[in-house]
């Protein structure tokens, strides 16, 4: 392997590897990343290389010591063994920058997610393909086509070998009556009108011509309509106006794929730094997935103790209260907030909550349980970040996901450490019902 072929190496290593997406969220500094720009560290290598020093510095057999004089194997003060502290700055980093729709598919390779974002808002209509039909229209859109078609299906079923029939005509003994009702046996297309007509234009000594209906038939041969088609082409299709239909563009309704998340988190004094830490390595990542795969993505962070209120994204993970916890407080507002600023007829919806599962006494099953059965959504999760193993009153999460046991849009998922955060961000993701 020459120099070449390091450098290439170093250079693979030192510009193209990059953290793992799993590892950069179970345990990378996702603060060096803003919303729209997804930072991932890259370890920086430095490429091996020649320096030269161009003064006078003395080379082989050039030093100042006389030939056979002992050398002095002691290094020198400030030759770089002092004594000292050991450094405490990290190794040099740069950074593989994303935008969230390439975190999006790396996220869903990564974990094997498929999420489908649906379009809500129409915001354009335009006209497709001439596909749909109606009654009446401009002659310019009439669908001749399809006329003729039906024009010629029913000239297929009203033909019939009229020579056929006026020699049944001529069977001595039958007259009008008879070969009519001989006619509707044979499922013959001819009316007792016209059977009279053909009747009384034959000849009077003809109409004994055949002694039997057997002799008539083992004389005259009788065509199909195939056969008659083929050997005398078609001369009249009996169009009739019932059969017109005019085309008209299909309207195509292009929608929005716009979505707004709601992320709630506990703020209470229960919720110390590792809860908090564990809701923002679960969150985050949520929060680019789904700005990477819609649209339109708007986000609106709710912290609660007892009681709930608004914050902005910079305030949301940091945030503690010395208050007790009542999570249907939280719900309450997200709920108002939802119905006036992003209709369900408009926005997908995903609506996040994250604690430690701690409630007020029956807040759960009497209040939080009702409201998201109230509140449409795409999809409602809540995340348990327990640390140190689940308290005797850590009860929420429980009785949410036993009481949505059967629904396709609720997930529940549990946290205990940085190496749960895939999972759980598995979870929730691959709960959304398809409908």
């Amino acid at each position: 392997m020459g120099l070449k072929d390091d450098i290439e190496r170093y250079r693979e290593v030192g510009e193209n590897r990059r953290e793992d997406l799993a590892e950069f969220i179970q345990y990378g500094d996702l603060g060096q990343s803003r919303p729209d720009e997804v930072r991932i560290p890259i370890k920086i290598v430095d490429l091996p290389s020649f320096e030269y020093d161009q003064r006078d510095m003395g080379g082989v057999g050039q030093g100042d010591a006389e030939e056979g004089e002992p050398v002095d194997a002691q290094p020198e003060p400030g030759d770089g063994d002092e004594d000292g502290e050991p450094g405490e700055e990290g190794g040099e980093h740069e950074y593989y920058e994303m935008d969230p729709e390439e975190f999006a598919e790396e996220l869903d390779e990564e974990l094997g997610l498929d999420l489908e974002p649906k379009g809500k808002k129409v915001i354009e209509e335009t006209e497709g393909d001439f596909t749909d039909i109606t009654r009446s229209g401009p002659t310019s859109t009439l669908d001749f086509e399809r006329l003729f078609k039906e024009g010629l299906k029913r000239k297929l079923a009203m033909d019939f070998d009229d020579d056929y029939v006026r020699e049944a005509l001529k069977i001595d003994g039958w007259g009008p009556a008879k070969v009519f009702e001989w006619a509707r046996g044979e499922n013959i297309p001819v009316s007792r009108a016209w059977i009279e007509d053909a009747y009384s234009d034959i000849p009077s000594d003809e109409k004994t011509t055949w002694a039997s209906f057997e002799e008539m038939e083992a004389n005259v041969e009788r065509s199909t309509t195939a056969q008659r088609i083929r050997r005398e082409g078609v001369e009249e299709i009996p169009f009739r106006r019932e059969d017109e239909r005019y085309r008209y563009p299909e309207i195509e309704e292009e929608r929005e794929k716009n979505v707004v998340v709601v992320n709630i988190r506990d703020v209470s004094g229960s919720m110390r730094q590792k809860k908090r830490e564990l809701v923002e390595r679960t969150f985050t990542p949520l929060d680019w997935y789904l700005q990477g795969k819609y649209d339109n993505a708007e986000f609106v962070y709710i912290a609660h103790d007892a009681d709930a209120w608004e914050v902005e994204r910079d305030d949301f993970f940091g945030i503690r209260s010395g208050g007790g916890t009542r999570i249907s407080s939280a719900y309450e507002l997200a709920a108002a907030i939802l119905e006036e600023e992003y209709p369900w007829s408009e926005w997908n919806r995903y609506v996040f909550a994250a604690g430690d599962s701690e409630n007020s006494s029956n807040d759960t099953e009497e209040n939080v349980i009702p409201l998201m059965e109230q509140m449409p959504a795409n999809l409602h999760a809540y995340v348990e970040t327990q640390p140190s193993g689940n308290a005797i009153n850590a009860t929420h999460a429980e009785e949410v996901e036993r009481h949505f046991r059967e629904a396709g849009n609720v997930a529940v998922a549990y946290v205990s450490a940085p190496d749960d955060v895939t999972d759980a961000i598995y979870e929730i993701l691959s709960t959304e019902d398809e409908e």
